[in-house]
């Protein structure tokens, strides 16, 4: 979302932001780009939150705004309503995850907000069947993959032998890092050179060291915490490794794409269409701790066929996910949306 606020033409776009809390790592580049107003709540559930809402309807009114596009279940579930009551002629939300940790509640409110976009933008097709599963037709849903900016990410020139396993992904239960630590585990016993870097922070932090150290691994086993230069470190990984039981389309894994690595990851999800078995990649059933070391196993024992996948993985990053392909598909969705003529408006126009 970040990338598609600098990146969007700002001769066909005038660009707003709006937040909850104006906090947070990402504050500084996004507010390099465009305004931000914030709208401070503190639970759906309390009557401020309305006051708030209705601030925001005003807010979209003298602005005029043309187009809501919001980014996530909270996102979708406060601002749909409000620019629906502000009468903004183009309300679009978003589905970036398939929402393993959300509850019943929480999906039934964000189900009922999407009763308020004209449309709804999946990330991957995945997502766009929880859609479909909940409700929304397959008429106002549109899907258009993540982008990314595969030249911040250096090819590889040659293979070399796998000794640097990386994973990047928050310490949450559904990614599934006891499966990837289980692997190790026996891996290690066959190839005690490897070593296992783990990006990302999270509540399962200290869970996740303990298990390290009950399984006697904690000496090839690091825990980098939150990390912000993504490809500095895949620089140093000659493999990737995705055990989650739930992505829509993960970022982690097409970064890693992207810088040339070998990805093995979970059959589920958007990895089901980000990645070709056997060609761009490996899938291997999720929580099937044998299944992800062999899959492991096998690229350590042959560098040239992992190499080859990697190769093939930065090609179909570089052909298919670029963010100027994402960029457009959005500007043409805001623009197809704009003209149809039951939301053809004097703001609109």
């Amino acid at each position: 979302m970040t990338e598609l606020i600098r990146r969007l033409d700002r001769t066909r776009f005038d660009v707003h932001v709006a937040c909850f809390h104006k906090e947070g790592s990402w504050l500084p580049k996004v507010e390099s780009h465009a305004p931000i107003t914030a709208f401070p709540i503190r639970g759906f559930a309390r009557p401020a939150t309305l006051a708030r809402a209705a601030a925001f309807a005003r807010w979209c009114r003298a602005r005029r705004i043309a187009v809501v596009q919001t980014c996530d279940l909270y996102a979708n579930s406060f601002a749909l309503p409000a620019a629906a009551l502000a009468g903004t002629a183009v309300r679009i939300g978003s589905r970036r995850e398939l929402n393993p940790d959300k509850s019943a509640a929480q999906i039934s409110l964000q189900r009922q907000a999407y009763r308020f976009a004209h449309a709804v933008v999946a990330n991957s097709r995945a997502a766009s069947t929880i859609l479909q599963h909940e409700g929304v037709p397959a008429s106002r849903i549109e899907v258009i993959a993540n982008g990314i900016d595969a030249h911040r990410f250096a090819a590889r020139a040659s293979y070399r032998p796998i000794s640097t396993v990386l994973t990047v992904a928050n310490l949450r239960a559904e990614k599934a890092h006891e499966v990837l630590l289980q692997a190790a585990a026996t891996l290690l016993g066959t190839h005690p050179h490897l070593r296992f870097l783990i990006a990302g922070d999270g509540p399962r932090r200290t869970t996740l060291q303990a298990l390290a150290d009950a399984l006697g691994i904690s000496d090839r086993v690091v825990f980098l915490g939150h990390q912000e230069d993504i490809p500095s470190l895949l620089a140093q990984a000659d493999a990737f490794v995705l055990p989650s039981r739930s992505e829509a389309f993960p970022n982690g894994a097409i970064e890693a794409m992207a810088a040339g690595l070998p990805v093995v990851a979970s059959a589920v999800g958007g990895l089901l269409d980000l990645i070709e078995p056997g060609r761009t990649g490996l899938l291997v059933p999720p929580d099937d701790v044998r299944a992800l070391t062999e899959a492991i196993g096998g690229l350590v024992s042959a560098p040239a066929r992992a190499a080859a996948l990697g190769a093939a993985a930065r090609d179909e990053v570089v052909r298919r996910y670029s963010f100027e392909r994402m960029v457009r598909s959005f500007e043409d969705l805001y623009f197809s949306q704009l003209e149809m003529p039951r939301r053809v408006s004097s703001r609109a126009a």
